[in-house]
């Protein structure tokens, strides 16, 4: 039986993260995959990184995650540009909230600027001026492209480092803790062993302690997102975020005047299904449009359907065409993503020498570079 100081199961942007850490740590490492290359959560996204948006630890991770994504695409093109995040505010009390933002990421030494409606026409010229207020922008934030970024992530970490296996189709069906560390069996029967095993297992809850993560209190979000047809003709770069995120979004909610936001008759049904209007431009100049939020339980994500609800997509297109004046409704294709969270930030549980982390919501493109560093350290130390 094949032995490794750390076994990581999971390939996504957190337990690939966590295998980029062991290795720089010296650790032999083995990633098993039970696909043929991760397909959930890490690729069906935006491909966002905005720290701005998240706080307290989170808002810490993101900041450190910045740096280790520029450090990483210094050495191999992983797709990361650096044209910032900007939210754009629709109403005063939105534009407030741009505001009290603004104040506190410079009291933290954040680089931020705060744009008049003037200045963001001028950046942006197709948001329509009745919708902009103003915007608070984040000049050194990234993007990545969300169905690149992972495999050259993985391409990355298993050339650098020979210290690092990475095997795809290997469904882990067995883990448990040892005397001297851990075992894992695969689905075909091969067996390993490792000082420690760390499961990253996003939303499938039934291969490994299915009993564990019904009592977990993890719910599974699902996202649906749409994306144009290619338009060069647009420029629209970096991350381009609305008033909705502006009244979704944790930093915000941490405002003095959030407590006393209230939503106006015409977002009702949209906040309904937990749409806040992003776009991101993608390099073939195809713009990525999202996203809504419907929520199940660990055991009942089958509840939430394989579809897509045309109604869902429309009222997101309707929100978006009141905010930019290009044809928002030239899609070429649609698609539900599906991600753990937890009203815990995170869920992290120790059994032994296995360890599961799962359910980091949607701070995972932003924070996991962070985070695992911070995991590593405590797990080896």
């Amino acid at each position: 039986m094949a032995s490794f100081d750390f076994i990581i199961i999971g390939s996504g942007i957190l337990g690939t993260f966590h295998a980029f850490h062991a290795a720089r740590a010296g650790k032999r490492v083995l990633v098993l995959e039970k696909d043929n290359r991760p397909v959930s959560a890490t690729v069906r996204n935006f491909g966002q990184v905005v720290p701005s948006g998240l706080s307290g630890r989170w808002y810490q991770y993101g900041r450190r995650s910045l740096e280790l994504y520029h450090e990483i695409q210094q050495e191999h093109d992983i797709s990361v540009r650096k044209n910032g995040s900007v939210y754009v505010a629709s109403d005063a009390d939105e534009w407030q909230l741009a505001n009290e933002l603004y104040d506190q990421r410079r009291a933290d030494g954040y680089p931020c600027e705060l744009w008049s409606q003037a200045q963001t026409l001028v950046k942006y010229p197709v948001l329509r001026p009745e919708y902009v207020k103003g915007a608070v922008v984040f000049p050194e934030e990234i993007s990545v492209e969300p169905d690149l970024m992972i495999y050259k992530l993985i391409d990355y970490v298993t050339t650098k480092y020979a210290n690092v296996t990475h095997r795809n189709n290997a469904a882990v069906v067995g883990c448990e803790s040892t005397a001297s560390g851990a075992t894992v069996q695969l689905a075909n029967g091969e067996r390993f062993q490792a000082q420690k095993v760390l499961i990253c297992n996003g939303s499938e809850f039934r291969l490994l302690y299915p009993d564990l993560f019904a009592e977990s209190g993890l719910v599974v979000s699902k996202l649906q997102m749409m994306q144009t047809v290619p338009m060069p003709e647009i420029a629209l770069p970096g991350n381009i975020l609305t008033g909705l995120t502006i009244r979704r979004y944790e930093s915000f909610a941490d405002c003095p005047s959030y407590a006393s936001l209230k939503t106006p008759e015409h977002l009702d049904e949209l906040k309904k299904w937990g749409i806040h209007v992003l776009f991101k431009q993608a390099l073939d100049g195809s713009i990525i449009i999202g996203d809504s939020h419907e929520y199940a339980t660990a055991l009942q994500t089958d509840d939430l359907g394989f579809d897509t609800k045309d109604y869902v997509n429309q009222l997101i297109l309707e929100e978006a065409s009141r905010i930019v004046n290009f044809p928002v409704d030239r899609i070429q294709r649609t698609w539900a993503g599906f991600y753990a969270q937890t009203t815990q930030e995170i869920f992290e549980a120790d059994l032994e020498n296995v360890h599961i982390i799962t359910g980091i919501g949607g701070k995972g493109m932003t924070s996991s570079a962070g985070f695992s560093e911070e995991t590593i350290r405590r797990l080896f130390s």
